[in-house]
């Protein structure tokens, strides 16, 4: 049996004359006396259903049972409504249908919010997700994230790539976040890691001449939540063997197109821009820089290098932004402590130090009249920061940020180390597994503050959607990057022994991408946060407001797996 032969939302005006059966949730019902008005809804939209005593009073007696969310089904006439009550804002607004034939399928307790309530509280939202769902704008997001997987599936078919399943119980791997363990019950005291990337086994697929390898992975990493951040997420990833760069961004970018256009939104021209982390570091204190507006950071630090203005003299660097508008002094102000709350020691308005400074400066420093120049003077860490920062605040703040534009580029050129001030060594900028830039393979010991890494990462308006790299395919590369993060030979072979004998089996150069499909969407959607278009996030607390998850587990099953809790007291 068929519960309907039309969706609610495909009716028009040419159906007129014909005999229907529709199903779907009761969206409002009005009872005008005897006729009895009821919108009945389904993820294509709306329909009204029209039941007439006199023409059905067995549909009619059914119909005054009803309440919002009952689930029914109706069948009837299409019928054209007259001119004076055709309804311009539904698609389905000329017709209506006169219902002969209606039935409860599913009845509803009273909600605990309705679907077109305003500003309902996440948590209870998330608490009955499954009425959530049901709302216009979850419909959408889950059906965009279907539309846009499904065009990224025919790119890589279209390219040959084969979809190959990876296991998320692994071993745990330097990834940049801490693992969720898995216990074993058969090998007590031992843990599996649940996958943070399928990075290590997409290398293998090379090294086993899978040329071509994707899969829309889950991935798990024990992090705070945000808005961009999730315990587990879906990456696109990929990996290809004998080529370079420039042939894995020129799949991405036709992915990234690909789900535009599914989506029925104007893409992106290709090819997005190429941006070197020096250059985007200097002009925009962030290494995923959002380039909807301008506000570029200006170097002043050899300009000032002889200035009578000690805070500037006396720094190790000097950079300043140019505001198109004048604050009053209860504005630079809050400027300030908005600055020192990032790192700064202050916060110089030209206007306020101009006096100090000599004619070259201010010549050099091209304010115009109307503008405010804001400066910091500090480590250039400390000063990239505060500005990037201060950038995207004021950006928002004097609404320079034009929203109907999408900004696509890319973030290349990255170092292959950064100093860890929790180890006090070097770590890893991407992952330990990233190649250096050909030719400076000589460095990476030799003077690993200065080696460069093929590493490129993608930014969408301010989002860093994912990254990838060209790998590194010879074995004793990758234990000098082992050497430099600090591990001797014996750690290497523990860890990563499987990986070290694999290069030495004839790996192919190869390189690949990771993009984060949550965040994509939630951007293609024009979503704040990735739980918008998550069918069944968490909240920021780490808990499942759906199932309560998570929760104890009683002290029998705990011993099966070798496990005692201590009695932890929050901090």
């Amino acid at each position: 049996m068929s519960w309907r032969d039309v969706m609610c939302g495909e009716l028009r005006a040419d159906d007129a004359g014909r005999r229907v059966t529709v199903a779907g949730w009761a969206d409002t019902r009005r009872d005008h006396g005897g006729l009895v008005f009821v919108d009945l809804r389904d993820h294509t939209g709306k329909v009204q259903l029209v039941i007439n005593p006199e023409h059905s009073p067995a549909a009619a007696e059914t119909a005054h049972e009803i309440r919002n969310e009952f689930v029914l089904q109706a069948s009837g006439e299409v019928v054209a409504r007259a001119p004076e009550l055709i309804n311009p804002n539904l698609p389905t607004g000329q017709i209506e249908l006169q219902v002969d034939e209606l039935r409860v399928l599913s009845r509803s307790t009273p909600l605990p919010f309705q679907l077109d309530e305003e500003n309902v509280e996440e948590t209870l939202r998330l608490r009955y997700r499954w009425l959530d769902m049901r709302t216009e704008r979850m419909q959408r997001n889950l059906r965009l994230n279907h539309t846009a997987i499904s065009a990224i599936r025919r790119v890589m078919d279209e390219r040959a790539f084969v979809d190959v399943w990876t296991p998320s119980m692994t071993r745990g791997t330097p990834e940049g976040a801490r693992d969720f363990l898995l216990p074993v019950r058969l090998q007590p005291g031992k843990f599996f890691a649940l996958a943070q990337s399928p990075q290590l086994f997409k290398q293998l697929c090379m090294v086993g001449g899978i040329d071509r390898y994707y899969q829309i992975a889950t991935c798990w990493r024990d992090e705070d939540l945000r808005a961009d951040r999730q315990f587990e997420f879906r990456q696109l990833d990929l990996e290809m063997a004998f080529i370079d760069r420039e042939d894995v961004l020129d799949v991405m970018e036709a992915c990234v197109v690909g789900a535009f256009e599914a989506a029925g939104v104007d893409p992106p021209q290709r090819p997005f821009p190429r941006l070197a982390f020096d250059d985007v570091m200097l002009r925009y204190g962030s290494d995923k820089p959002d380039l909807r507006f301008g506000l570029e950071i200006q170097d002043a630090t050899e300009v000032t290098r002889g200035s009578e203005f000690g805070v500037f003299k006396n720094a190790s660097c000097v950079r300043y932004i140019v505001v198109p508008r004048t604050f009053s002094r209860s504005e630079q102000t809050r400027l300030e402590e908005v600055a020192k709350e990032w790192g700064a020691k202050g916060l110089a308005n030209l206007t306020q130090i101009s006096k100090f400074l000599s004619e070259r400066e201010l010549q050099a420093f091209g304010v115009e009249e109307g503008s405010t120049a804001l400066f910091v003077a500090d480590e250039e860490p400390v000063v990239a920061r505060v500005l990037g920062l201060l950038r995207l605040h004021l950006a928002h703040e004097l609404d320079l940020i034009d929203a109907s534009l999408d900004v696509f580029h890319w973030v290349t050129d990255f170092p292959l180390f950064e100093h860890s001030e929790e180890f006090g060594g070097w770590t890893f900028m991407h992952h330990p597994f990233t190649a250096t830039v050909p030719g400076e393979e000589a460095q990476i010991e030799a003077d690993p503050a200065h080696v460069r890494g093929q590493h490129y990462d993608l930014i969408w308006n301010g989002w860093e959607l994912g990254s990838g790299s060209i790998r590194i395919h010879q074995a004793e590369v990758q234990q000098a990057i082992f050497r430099v993060m600090g591990m001797d030979e014996d750690e290497q072979q523990d860890k990563f022994g499987f990986l070290l004998d694999a290069l030495q089996m004839g790996a192919p150069p190869h390189g690949g991408f990771a993009m984060g499909i949550d965040r994509f969407i939630a951007q293609l959607a024009r979503e704040p946060d990735i739980r918008q278009v998550t069918a069944f996030p968490k909240i920021a607390s780490g808990s499942d407001p759906l199932t309560g998850a998570p929760t104890p587990y009683p002290d029998s099953a705990l011993k099966d797996l070798g496990i005692r809790l201590l009695d932890l007291q929050p901090e």
